[in-house]
């Protein structure tokens, strides 16, 4: 059963990943995912854009993911496979505007897996609450290479926007482009954790950067 208080806390560090960041390999990702829950990221999605895995491999990647996800108490998301999510019973999935609507997702999915939704803007946010999403991506907050489609930067002002108007009860995490130097920006804005791709995926330790970026979510 969803848990939104539960939600709200596995929020904090998001570690979103694909095997593209990993150099297309499976091993590679899991390696790195299991790294970043050992330094304490709460909740991980899988975003296999562009990958060179088959499908099976991707769907036994998945499965690995999930697994790991559990032994570390994490929540485990989907992005945009309605079928994968359902398949695996996945803790979530994540959306786009672009993608499947979010009254359409809800249908395919049920009541128990969470549903966030991209939002760049206060009209998409509204949107997206007013249809029942259970948490918000908001961004892209920085200029970012790790995600072709982000678009145009809002930064903390656009999150602080975005929060003001759709109150402090719906979960919000910042995307794009957040480094240890301005997570710690993202969260004094207003939101409940930050998203993360190369600055874990690329560090010299994704366990010790995700630790820190624990420490830096958590002191704000």
């Amino acid at each position: 059963m969803k848990n939104q208080e539960r939600l709200r806390q596995k929020l904090g560090v998001y570690f979103v990943v694909g095997s593209q960041d990993c150099g297309f390999s499976a091993e590679e990702t899991l390696r790195v995912s299991e790294e970043a829950l050992r330094g304490g990221a709460g909740s991980l999605q899988l975003r296999d854009k562009g990958s060179r895995l088959s499908d099976e491999e991707r769907y036994e990647m998945a499965r690995a993911l999930q697994r790991l996800c559990r032994q570390y108490d994490a929540l485990f998301f989907v992005n945009d496979d309605v079928d994968l999510a359902i398949r695996l019973q996945a803790d979530g999935i994540h959306v786009g505007q672009d993608d499947m609507a979010l009254n359409e997702v809800r249908a395919a999915v049920g009541e128990n897996i969470y549903i966030g939704i991209s939002a760049g803007n206060v009209e998409e946010a509204l949107a997206a609450k007013a249809g029942g999403a259970d948490c918000l991506g908001v961004g892209a907050m920085f200029a970012t290479t790790s995600k072709a489609d982000a678009g145009e930067p809002i930064g903390p002002a656009g999150l602080r926007e975005i929060r003001e108007a759709v109150g402090k009860d719906l979960p919000i995490v910042g995307i794009g482009g957040i480094t240890l130097a301005n997570a710690g920006e993202i969260m004094s804005a207003g939101a409940d954790g930050v998203a993360i791709i190369s600055a874990i995926s690329r560090a010299a330790s994704p366990r010790e950067a995700a630790a820190s970026l624990v420490r830096i979510v958590t002191a704000v």
